[in-house]
């Protein structure tokens, strides 16, 4: 209220000053002066300024949180301090039911040019058409795909990148100076990707399966600590 008595104070004398210049009287009466206030504020830097519903809400919040330590006496104190404490609690399980646990580790978004082709899918997705060609017996697609989904899922681990001149052999080199425990499956890997997509060779089964438990244990695969510090990405 007192703020208020003020801002009144200063808009009027503003407006006074300002109209001893364009000869407007400098003693309004109540509903004159009541309208030029109401004016003032609706202009545009007064309503940025005012205060979100959330900005509101905190305030009155945690004032009120505040004004528990002003009771009458611990007796008074305790009570209410257990069930700002149970609101509180309330309020994050609420937010953890409807939003979910908080994703920890969230995966990068990767999309473009893989290998020669533009690719906007996600690792997973491409692991799932590799999944569902190897379902058909289709070998040569599996292998390509799955192949591709490995590059796919280290680049969204931001373990290596992948640029669009990036080949097979030189993304498979680059990943086994991170991943050095994976350094002759990932060659192996690439090798079998370039028979099958640029030399018209076959794919096995044996071959993809290969590929897909080398994509598995990726998944969860570690850069050595010493391979990270200075190792081509």
């Amino acid at each position: 209220m007192i703020a208020s008595v003020l801002l009144a104070s200063v808009l009027l004398a503003s407006v006074s000053i300002t109209s001893g210049f364009l000869d407007v009287p400098v003693n309004p009466d109540a509903p004159t002066a009541r309208d030029w206030i109401i004016r003032e504020l609706a202009k545009p830097e007064y309503q940025a300024a005012k205060p979100t519903w959330f900005d509101r809400l905190s305030s009155a919040f945690w004032d009120w949180i505040n004004s528990l330590k002003f009771g009458d006496g611990v007796a008074t104190q305790g009570p209410l301090l257990a069930i700002a404490l149970a609101v509180v609690v309330a309020a994050i399980v609420a937010a953890f039911l409807i939003f979910g646990p908080p994703r920890l580790g969230r995966r990068s978004v990767v999309t473009g040019v893989l290998f020669g082709e533009d690719d906007r899918r996600t690792a997973v997705d491409i692991r799932k058409a590799a999944e569902d060609a190897a379902s058909r017996g289709e070998w040569t697609v599996a292998i390509e795909e799955m192949f591709r989904s490995i590059a796919r899922g280290l680049a969204e681990r931001t373990i290596v990148t992948t640029n669009p001149g990036s080949t097979a052999r030189d993304f498979a080199a680059r990943a086994g100076t991170r991943l050095p425990t994976f350094a002759d499956a990932l060659s192996a890997a690439a090798v079998a990707f370039d028979e099958v997509r640029y030399l018209g060779r076959d794919g096995q089964e044996e071959t993809y399966r290969l590929s897909a438990s080398l994509e598995l244990d990726l998944r969860s695969a570690k850069p050595a600590l010493a391979a990270t510090i200075g190792a081509p990405q």
